[in-house]
């Protein structure tokens, strides 16, 4: 027998859980698809292209990725209503989300600075750039700049740790992005070893 949801109004002006619930979702879900796009996007032309800038982003993104699913679990089950065992509900859960992606974006920090060590250590090809190396970086950064906004309106709204933690993973996709983007300027003006930095 399916559980009925209804959408009402509290008396001080907040949205009942039901409401709450579907919007976190809503855009948990949004940004996973986002991720998910993202991360094939650079891959592809990253790999197409032989540029570690963009390689390393799509290492980023598919982090982004992660943490997005970890985010949709986590605020759609922080929403379950006590039971036994979770007398006060399972909101603890958002807060576990939000540290296990901290650890995550860390993680994601380390193997890009790795990388970038390893490609100016050893001096490797220089990468092609061209309009799709372009055109696929300024699209990320469009769209994060769009889902971390999304996020954090939410997250604010309803005073979620997992959406906010996954709205600062979009946002140092953006920072980052937009230096991958100032490095493939500068790979196209004759400074290959710019595309590690």
């Amino acid at each position: 027998m399916g559980r009925k949801f209804s959408v009402k109004e509290t008396t001080d002006g907040g949205c009942a859980p039901s409401r709450a619930a579907f919007e976190k979702l809503k855009v948990a879900l949004i940004s996973v698809g986002a991720a998910l796009f993202l991360t094939t996007a650079k891959a592809v032309v990253g790999f197409l292209t032989g540029s570690l800038a963009l390689l390393s982003e799509a290492a980023h993104s598919g982090l982004d990725l992660f943490a997005s699913l970890v985010t949709a679990f986590s605020v759609k089950a922080a929403d379950r209503p006590p039971d036994r065992t979770h007398h006060y509900g399972h909101g603890k859960i958002e807060s576990l989300s939000a540290l296990f992606e901290s650890i995550l974006l860390f993680a994601a920090c380390l193997w890009i600075l790795h990388e970038a060590i390893q490609r100016l250590q050893h001096a490797e090809t220089s990468p092609v750039v061209n309009v799709y190396s372009f055109s696929v970086i300024l699209l990320a950064i469009v769209i994060d700049l769009y889902r971390y906004k999304a996020l954090m309106r939410t997250a604010k709204k309803y005073h979620s740790q997992a959406l906010e933690a996954d709205a600062i993973h979009f946002y140092s996709d953006l920072l980052s992005s937009s230096l991958v983007f100032v490095g493939l300027v500068a790979v196209a003006l004759g400074y290959p070893w710019a595309d590690a930095v």
